[in-house]
């Protein structure tokens, strides 16, 4: 099975959202940060990608039609050339909510994680560490604009990079028609889901 969706959009920018969507249009399922609980043994294979290294992205998709959110995103090129029937979606938020919600919720999460007594949460802010925050944001995601920067930037790369017939520039909060057009599939009866809020993601994990 061949992913039908490489999703270039960081996180927090609704991808936990449009995961439930796509679930929920019959592209199940969708691979997004999340999947780690369940598969912890992937961080190694992550790592290995982001060094350069070959992987077998067919295993490690082997159950999976789309992909969201950090760490899929950060090879968002690697996986369009490697998928070249699938299609691209690029979440995408306003840059100054988007670092607040960063800020409020997965990155003081990632370092409580590595001050933890317990070795498993330790490794895991390691590597959330090694991916996303040194290795996205040259460990300056506390510096506003140079954070804002790095987000700006990829949003216009992909934009660049990826023919116009095969991107979608996706805001959650335009809810199904877009992603359905763009899809083409027929829009669901179902509201939109909107998950994980700021408060959500808080409440979830003590942040």
């Amino acid at each position: 099975m061949a992913l039908d969706v490489v999703g270039a959009g960081f996180g927090r920018t609704g991808t936990l959202s449009l995961k439930s969507a796509l679930e929920a249009l019959g592209f199940d399922r969708c691979y997004h940060m999340m999947e780690m609980r369940e598969n912890s043994d992937h961080r190694a294979v992550w790592a290995a990608a982001h060094r350069g290294e070959p992987v077998d992205w067919d295993v490690l998709f082997e159950g999976y039609r789309a992909a969201v959110d950090w760490p899929a995103c950060n090879l968002w090129r690697e996986l369009a050339e490697y998928y070249p029937n699938a299609k691209v979606l690029l979440s995408v938020r306003d840059s100054q909510r988007w670092y607040d919600s960063v800020r409020n919720t997965i990155y003081p999460s990632s370092m409580n994680a590595l001050k933890s007594e317990d070795e498993a949460d330790r490794r895991r802010g390691e590597w959330l560490q090694e991916i996303i925050w040194g290795g996205v944001f040259d460990g300056r995601l506390e510096d506003r604009d140079h954070a804002i920067g790095i987000y700006e930037a990829h949003i216009e790369t992909v934009k660049a990079s990826i023919p116009a017939d095969r991107l979608l520039v996706f805001e959650a909060s335009g809810g199904w028609g877009p992603l359905c057009e763009f899809l083409g599939v027929e829009v669901p009866e179902t509201p939109f889901p909107h998950v994980n809020t700021t408060d959500d993601f808080r409440e979830r994990f003590n942040a």
